[in-house]
């Protein structure tokens, strides 16, 4: 009778289909990791790339607020947070070309273990954009807005639905504040 050799007691026929196993393993992940969504060659039809809000993650808090149902930080790029601190928006006064904003939307939740009653961020919802440039975008007084949906099952997103005009969407609600620049928020006192 001949005796199978072992390794750490597997037997040298268990060995290769576990080695073929781990293999599909790093290959899935790799493959996984592969179809992970590049969020940079985003476009809104008709405008505003993804890719011109590079960076947004490390922006300046402007202002945050709170829906029934949501939390929402509004941030901005250094060109917008300097007209913002000059005491922008105000009636009269445009935000310079450049200027870029960035409202990120989570569902909320209380938090659990804070002494008193907060509500924090809980599942990334929506990530929306409004980039000032007067020469891309002449029709809207310069501005140009994009709105992402999240979807957090495939850690994805895409375009929220948008009017025909793309770039523009946002545009007709925002024109609401066209004395303030078409900017909503306002920077508070600190």
């Amino acid at each position: 009778m001949s005796s199978i050799p072992t390794v750490n007691g597997l037997t040298s026929g268990k060995i290769p289909v576990i080695a073929i196993g781990m293999a599909l393993l790093v290959v899935g992940g790799s493959l996984a990791i592969a179809e992970q969504q590049d969020r940079y060659t985003l476009t809104i039809p008709n405008g505003l790339p993804w890719s011109d809000f590079r960076g947004y993650e490390d922006w300046q808090d402007v202002a945050v607020s709170q829906t029934q149902t949501e939390i929402k930080a509004i941030i901005a790029n250094p060109v917008m947070m300097e007209a913002f601190r000059s005491g922008l928006p105000s009636t009269g006064k445009l935000f310079p070309d450049g200027s870029k904003i960035a409202k990120i939307e989570w569902s909320f939740k209380r938090n659990t273990v804070s002494p008193y009653s907060v509500n924090v961020p809980d599942t990334l919802k929506t990530l929306a954009f409004i980039e000032k440039d007067t020469k891309r975008f002449p029709d809207t007084h310069g501005w140009a807005y994009a709105s992402w949906d999240y979807d957090a099952a495939t850690d994805t997103f895409k375009p929220a639905s948008l009017d025909p005009s793309g770039a523009q969407c946002g545009y007709a609600c925002h024109t609401r504040v066209a004395a303030q620049d078409y900017i909503y928020t306002a920077y508070p006192k600190r």
